[in-house]
């Protein structure tokens, strides 16, 4: 097939990274499936002799390492990496402990980057690659009771913009995807946490905050499936975007993040313009 590609989707066992699994499949490519359970991402996603599937911890560098060698053995190469695999640590900031952002960073941030460190070189040798790397609305625009998680993201968003100007000269290309609500499992037991310590005052806020992601799983307005299938037609752009907002709630928040922006960067502008050295 023409259009035929590897791609290595980390959290591949389910959610979003199974969606993007299966659609890859059926477009025809070659797909190294990742998880922390190979047993539970090889019965997800089914037979296929274009599949490979290897477990992978996202946070253990030295299994991104080996994930990637057993790959090139397989398949030589490694076109498309996405960046999937993802966790929720919900809760008020005070009531986070640092603990449970460091976890939130680990997973959404330095999990991220230790796969691509690990993939990147394969990519440079190549001389081509894409790097799409699924943020959030929550990288753009910061909520109640998300606090690590929004700052994880922001954080997300901004290594990759600056590793795009950084990796362009070798033919790797790169995507942040900023979704909005899609019906992921991200908002299931297995994947959100909640703060483990409660301080009263805002005991009120965290009642409403806590209903209302519980009640939010499984009433997303995103169909994964549908953004998979985007993902496998962005992937196939010869000039990709930089990024991809997601759903027609997460165009809403871009374009209102960007009208705050330019009041903003606008409302001072006297006093911002006269900082200079006389």
């Amino acid at each position: 097939m023409e259009n035929q590609k590897v791609w290595f989707i980390t959290g591949a066992g389910r959610g979003m990274g199974l969606d993007i699994a299966k659609a890859a499949l059926a477009a025809g490519n070659k797909v190294v499936a990742t998880g922390r359970n190979p047993e539970k991402v090889a019965q997800a996603i089914g037979a296929s002799e274009n599949l490979l599937v290897v477990k992978l911890d996202i946070t253990d560098a030295a299994q991104a390492e080996v994930a990637v060698s057993q790959t090139i053995e397989k398949f030589g190469q490694i076109d498309v990496l996405i960046n999937n695999a993802a966790s929720f640590f919900a809760g008020y900031f005070e009531e986070l402990s640092m603990e449970e952002i460091e976890q939130q960073f680990a997973t959404s941030l330095f999990g991220p980057m230790k796969v691509t460190r690990a993939v990147l070189p394969v990519m440079r040798k190549q001389r081509s690659g894409h790097i799409i790397t699924i943020s959030s609305t929550a990288s753009l625009i910061g909520f109640p009771f998300s606090s690590a998680y929004a700052a994880s993201k922001f954080a997300t968003d901004g290594w990759m913009e600056s590793l795009n100007l950084e990796v362009v000269p070798f033919g790797i290309k790169t995507t942040i995807v900023n979704p909005g609500f899609f019906r992921t499992e991200l908002l299931t037991e297995e994947s959100t946490k909640y703060a483990g310590n409660a301080i009263e005052d805002y005991t009120e806020g965290r009642i409403q905050q806590m209903a209302f992601w519980k009640g939010a799983n499984g009433q997303q307005p995103g169909d994964p499936a549908k953004l998979a299938k985007a993902l496998v037609w962005l992937a196939n752009e010869e000039n990709p975007p930089l990024r991809f907002v997601a759903g027609a709630d997460a165009v809403g928040a871009a374009e209102q993040v960007s009208e705050t922006l330019k009041k903003e960067a606008g409302a001072y502008r006297e006093l911002s313009s006269s900082l200079a050295y006389d």
